[in-house]
């Protein structure tokens, strides 16, 4: 098929177009820089420049490819869009993602239909942001937190933009847990190596991962199954951050995060931060495994921290 992948430079869509280039599939993905045409050649994909946030750019860059499927990966979440974590300040932090995934949206949903595409696939998240009540783990017929009231919201109302945009055309939508790889997790180990990085409370907050790699393998699956509905794209153990942080800690060499409490977590780092350290909710990854026929290369964060941290 002809794929175009918007965000193709990304950590993701790096891992991404070389998959889908050995699937067999014609490949033009978009880069906001005319300095990363080169790799994008490496990759094996044709490459252009797009800004996202323009809509002509957006329908003449999709009108060009001719497309069967659109793959939304548009983020600024990069330290080099996004500058450094700011878990207090989420709405500046994202800001721009924010825009990507409502503007941005919009904007190839709109070229798509102009142009006749018939699929698209959607990058949501899915990591500890599950609703905030009953069990620890969701499934795709939970909803995801609205964290109405604070400076998370928007980015909450970013994601749900997609999700509704995207399933109202038909097509997919992927909730990646928390990609770490190459690339994804740098500025979340600086920050741990640093100490910086502390666990809050009990600690007792869930989250899900996904390595790079396994994440875009279900994006090839959803790309070439056209499938439709929303998919929970994580690795098979959700954990609470009591475990997994100091674990992440010691396959970066360093030493065990301290502990604060929520308090001066509070103080310090703001409400989303203490959220997702004793409140957050992991997710299920049963259906994308039962319906795409996936299977992971890295089941457990446990393994994928040790090896990618090698």
């Amino acid at each position: 098929m002809r794929v175009f992948v918007a965000g193709g430079t990304g950590v993701l869509g790096r891992r991404l177009v070389p998959q889908l280039v050995a699937g067999g599939h014609r490949v033009t993905a978009t880069t906001t820089s005319e300095a990363k045409l080169g790799l994008l050649r490496e990759l094996g994909a044709d490459g252009v420049v797009m800004d996202g946030l323009d809509a002509m750019s957006v329908g003449e860059a999709v009108a060009a490819a001719r497309p069967e499927v659109i793959v939304h990966q548009m983020t600024a979440i990069s330290p080099v869009h996004a500058g450094k974590p700011d878990l207090k300040h989420p709405d500046r932090w994202f800001a721009t993602t924010i825009r990507l995934r409502t503007e941005g949206t919009d904007h190839l949903l709109a070229a798509a239909e102009a142009t006749g595409v018939p699929h698209v696939v959607a990058q949501s998240y899915g990591s500890w942001n599950g609703i905030r009540q009953g069990g620890w783990v969701k499934t795709e017929e939970d909803p995801l937190d609205a964290e109405t009231g604070t400076a998370a919201q928007p980015g909450a109302d970013a994601i749900r933009h997609v999700e509704d945009s995207v399933l109202e055309f038909g097509g997919a939508v992927l909730r990646y847990g928390g990609l770490y790889g190459p690339g994804a997790t740098d500025d979340q180990v600086e920050l741990v190596r640093k100490r910086q990085f502390p666990l809050v409370g009990d600690a007792a907050g869930y989250s899900s991962w996904i390595h790079l790699d396994d994440a875009a393998r279900a994006t090839l699956l959803a790309v070439e199954q056209r499938a439709t509905g929303v998919f929970n794209i994580v690795d098979d153990e959700p954990a609470p951050a009591a475990e997994w942080l100091p674990h992440l800690a010691r396959c970066a060499g360093a030493k065990p995060p301290r502990r604060v409490p929520v308090w001066l977590a509070r103080l310090l780092a703001g409400e989303m931060a203490v959220k997702m350290m004793t409140e957050g909710r992991g997710f299920s990854n049963a259906k994308a495994k039962r319906e795409l026929g996936w299977e992971l290369r890295y089941p457990s964060w446990r393994e994928g921290f040790r090896r990618s941290l090698a």
